[in-house]
């Protein structure tokens, strides 16, 4: 078959910031978005967010949980993204697998119109990414240990872990937290140190309907 047309037609429009567009130059390229990446030993995770305006990183986002080389990676990298064209951040060696992984992931979306902004007029505005870190900005994660004797909530979105409640048949009712991000807050503006520690501990669930209470890193 032989189309001598096929050649004029350019480019399938992808959604970009509310409109369908045929993307032909990096420059083309807008969208607020996140890529997760693994490093190759499976160790350690990259969740990273970008906000690009014309091709251009205009803030990026980095978390990261696994090893120590991991977390320094991710300053690296929140000091050299921003201000590069997309094509440059993807060639860019970011050290550790999971953000370079990550940085492949998020191109991907981009440049195939799959970005979390593709359908919202004019996208998102710089600072965005800081939304999805609440007031304290500060990540989001949980940490739980399952064994023999049940799990042990360590932490959640809530803070550290104190205690966990149990019912009558041993199961899970709730837990008591601290947190941890205010109490820092109350320090640093000059708090009691017991008190600020008591005001900054809750509870959530049926806690206080607990008959057993464990401590989630000893018991």
């Amino acid at each position: 078959m032989n189309c001598k047309n096929c050649k004029t037609f350019g480019p399938s429009p992808i959604p970009q910031e509310g409109n369908f567009t045929q993307t032909k130059e990096i420059s083309d390229i807008s969208g607020f978005s996140h890529g997760c990446g693994a490093c190759a030993p499976q160790q350690g995770v990259c969740k990273l967010t970008l906000n690009v305006k014309n091709g251009i990183i205009r803030e990026a986002l980095v978390e990261t949980i696994g090893c120590s080389a991991m977390t320094h990676s991710a300053a690296m990298a929140g000091e050299i993204l921003v201000g590069k064209t997309l094509l440059e951040a993807l060639n860019t060696d970011l050290v550790c697998d999971a953000i370079n992984v990550a940085m492949r992931e998020i191109f991907l979306q981009l440049v195939y119109g799959r970005s979390q902004s593709a359908f919202s007029e004019n996208g998102l505005e710089v600072g965005s990414a800081l939304e999805d870190l609440g007031k304290h900005r500060a990540s989001n994660f949980a940490t739980v240990y399952g064994g023999e004797n049940g799990p042990r909530y360590l932490n959640l979105a809530e803070g550290y872990v104190t205690r966990l409640a149990l019912d009558k048949n041993s199961e899970v009712i709730g837990y008591e937290y601290v947190d941890v991000n205010s109490l820092i807050e109350k320090l640093r503006n000059g708090g009691n140190p017991t008190q600020t520690l008591a005001d900054c501990t809750k509870t959530y669930g049926r806690f206080a309907q607990g008959v057993n209470f464990l401590n989630p890193r000893k018991d």
